[in-house]
């Protein structure tokens, strides 16, 4: 427990750690405007923004966070002039993979891909990056919101009570392992080099259980939210995300840190058994 300690105490030190996340959660805040623009767009064209799923999504995502995002769902255009945005805006939003990818280089000793191979890794992180978001927020932190909504559809009245206890009951064992697989694959693929998977257990663990907890909280507080509001107005509800889209970043960069740190301890030990071995 003391080396464990000392360890997660040397990354809480480690430079990286006051200059990462914090880019990472810019670069997640910025990235969905353009995938809400995309969104918009295609849910338009199959008319899935109805008024009864507008209807949903009001009852589920705070009002001042709603307000920013509909215009970015609801009126979305895609001419020549914005697709060329959103080619530039998703190029800008992959600069924060591409510094989890650098970062991971240097913290496992590694040498770096091409830049062009390493932009396109970066371009398709970002997708994963912001799949496992999209599944903390319509799971982990409305999950229960949005199935209460949907049980009191006509059709699935009768089995409304059963649904509900289910999806209760399963919610965050099936969403452990879903987002254990899903950040151990982001941690695997993230170095230049190919790393054992065993090597990324430790910081895969820690990153799932820590954002497990961090959005329960993060659940539980928009929940009340008015009793919040009447300290900083309508701007709480966005603060409140930031806070918690910051959090999910920390905690991502720390699994990195302490895979790295697993992985160069057990180099250090192979190479000095290998000198015994030599010596013998």
């Amino acid at each position: 427990m003391k080396k464990f300690l000392k360890k997660i105490i040397d990354i809480f030190m480690n430079p990286a750690m006051m200059i990462l996340p914090g880019q990472l959660a810019f670069f997640i805040v910025l990235a969905l405007f353009p995938l809400l623009t995309l969104i918009g767009y295609i849910g338009s064209n199959i008319s899935l923004f109805s008024n009864a799923f507008l209807s949903i999504m009001d009852n589920i995502i705070p009002t001042e966070i709603l307000n920013v995002l509909l215009p970015f769902i609801t009126e979305s255009h895609i001419t020549g002039n914005v697709a060329f945005f959103l080619i530039i805006g998703f190029y800008l939003i992959s600069n924060g993979t591409n510094s989890l990818i650098v970062a991971s280089n240097e913290l496992f000793g590694i040498k770096h891909d091409p830049f062009l191979k390493r932009r396109i890794k970066a371009f398709f992180m970002i997708i994963l990056l912001m799949g496992l978001f999209i599944f903390n927020v319509l799971v982990l932190a409305y999950g229960n919101v949005i199935v209460s909504g949907l049980i009191h559809l006509e059709v699935l009245k009768d089995v409304s009570d059963s649904l509900y206890s289910l999806f209760v009951l399963l919610k965050w064992p099936v969403a452990f392992i879903c987002i254990f697989l899903a950040i151990k694959i982001f941690y695997a693929i993230a170095p230049d080099e190919r790393i054992a998977s065993k090597y990324m257990n430790k910081g895969a663990l820690f990153t799932t259980i820590f954002w497990i907890i961090g959005t329960a909280v993060y659940s539980i507080y928009t929940s009340n939210f008015n009793n919040y509001k009447m300290f900083y107005g309508s701007i709480s509800a966005i603060m409140a995300m930031m806070i918690w889209i910051y959090y999910l970043s920390y905690i991502l960069v720390m699994g990195i840190a302490i895979n790295s740190t697993d992985y160069n301890m057990a180099q250090k030990k192979l190479h000095k058994n290998e000198e015994n071995s030599q010596d013998n």
